[in-house]
């Protein structure tokens, strides 16, 4: 099966907007009739660009304004979209009367801020993943959303394979490969180092830097690779991001709970890892396992930033997925290697069965605007925080931990379902990179108790004040929304 990047499935969606025959120019230019959704793109150097190509051209959905931090993105990104709002600071953008929607593409920090105030102000939201920079702010966003009654969609793309991942997950829970032993998410994804610096970085002029850090310390950056000061690399650190576990990773860690049936967080959960094979400014770990630990099934999670081995180009695949899902039943296992799909195999590998298909993520959002019922969404909020809080607690634990030899993590993970397997296929691929674990050693994590209803650590205060994030006024992510 041909795999697709997340920006390329959504390239791939949005065709039936290109075959709509509208330009840029002439989409913003539209002269719209009562029941258009007009709608804002909020940040769109990377991945809200990818929004404005999924939705240009849907029927009944306007264009109206656009509001970026960075002044000359905006401006650039404004002349090809003429007639459109212009904003820098997204509360002037939420006193528009001509915005009824938000397409939310901000860094990570600020998508339950902003999320909070759209709805508050009376717009409905499509919000990126992960939806939250913490598991309390992602709860007050569910909270928003229903006292408010708005829309918000999360963007894990995925749950719109309505075709196809969702006839799979409905074929596994029929029984048909018997009991699901271990939901598994793969995220084997080359990061390379971003390298050191000397002392902080220059921040561009053209970047209003205190707006940018929002509800994060106003701090200057400490990070100047081939994305500069600013840019994209802010997923490495833990003021802004959540690693590569956060990053990628909450497609795949969506979908192994999908196939679970999971709709809480689970109950006990560990990880491990480390930053390993370069040494760099970064904080988050490009090699991390994270074991959730549901009554079911366990959810483990692995990530690689390091190729198959030293300067190969490749990356590790597992039953044929690299940036995948592999739900691993008696019978067999079914493999999501991608967006729109998944394949059924059998204990010998043998493919069984196959499905393929979804629709447009934005275009579904747009649908529930108009129905008023979040139950049209296929990624509504509380799943946005569901997921996102999974990753939330792995790292949690791995924060707390501490660094220890092979055998003593052996010892610690030997009861744990898949995981000793899973940490002995890390090590082999650790050890082909020149990773040497007795003394680079690994990271191991808190084991943590959790209760899924309070959502808070059982007997752990340290784990509990990680929950929740001191926010810098006024960008602070109210306690009553």
């Amino acid at each position: 099966m041909k795999t697709l990047s997340r920006r390329q499935f959504l390239r791939t969606t949005a065709l039936t907007t290109v075959a709509a025959g509208l330009s840029a120019r002439s989409w913003s230019q539209v002269a719209g009739a009562n029941s258009d959704i007009r709608v804002a793109v909020v940040g769109f150097r990377s991945q809200g660009s990818s929004h404005l190509a999924s939705m240009k051209g849907l029927p009944g959905v306007r264009l109206t304004a656009l509001c970026d931090v960075d002044a000359q993105l905006l401006a650039e990104k404004a002349r090809q979209y003429e007639g459109v709002e212009t904003h820098t600071d997204i509360r002037k953008l939420l006193e528009s009367k001509n915005v009824d929607a938000l397409s939310i593409a901000t860094p990570n920090h600020w998508h339950a801020l902003a999320t909070i105030w759209a709805v508050q102000a009376g717009k409905d939201v499509y919000v990126e993943k992960p939806v939250s920079h913490n598991v309390w702010e992602g709860r007050q966003m569910v909270a928003a959303a229903r006292k408010y009654s708005k829309i918000v969609q999360t963007g894990t793309q995925s749950r719109s394979s309505q075709q196809g991942i969702r006839q799979a997950v409905e074929w596994v829970k029929a029984g048909n490969l018997g009991k699901i032993n271990i939901a598994r998410g793969l995220c084997y994804k080359r990061r390379d180092s971003i390298g050191k610096t000397t002392g902080p970085a220059t921040v561009p002029a053209n970047v209003d830097y205190d707006l940018w850090c929002g509800p994060a310390p106003l701090e200057q950056p400490r990070r100047n690779g081939k994305f500069g000061p600013v840019h994209y690399d802010w997923h490495w650190f833990w003021a802004y991001g959540s690693g590569d576990l956060g990053n990628q990773g909450i497609h795949q860690m969506d979908i192994a709970r999908w196939f679970l049936g999971e709709n809480q967080l689970a109950p006990r959960v560990l990880s491990l890892g480390g930053r390993l094979g370069y040494t760099d400014d970064a904080e988050t770990p490009n090699t991390q396992i994270v074991y959730q630990e549901y009554a079911a099934a366990p959810l483990i999670f692995e990530v690689r930033g390091l190729p198959q081995k030293t300067d190969a180009k490749d990356m590790d695949k597992y039953k044929g997925g690299s940036v995948a899902v592999i739900i691993e039943c008696e019978g067999g296992y079914v493999l999501v290697p991608n967006y729109t799909g998944a394949t059924a195999h059998d204990k010998d590998g043998k493919e069984i069965m196959k499905w393929s298909g979804a629709e447009n993520h934005h275009a579904n959002f747009f649908k529930a605007v108009r129905s008023r019922k979040p139950g049209d969404l296929n990624a509504d909020i509380l799943e946005g925080h569901l997921s996102s809080a999974l990753c939330h607690t792995g790292n949690i634990s791995y924060r707390l931990g501490a660094l220890k030899a092979p055998e003593e993590i052996k010892e610690a993970i030997k009861n744990q379902q898949g995981l000793d397997d899973t940490f002995g296929r890390m090590a082999e691929h650790l050890a082909a990179n020149g990773v040497k674990l007795e003394t680079d050693k690994i990271r191991l994590g808190l084991p943590l108790n959790f209760d899924p209803k309070t959502e808070q650590f059982t007997g752990n205060t340290a784990a509990n004040g990680m929950l929740k994030r001191t926010y810098r006024a006024p960008f602070i992510v109210p306690e009553k929304v």
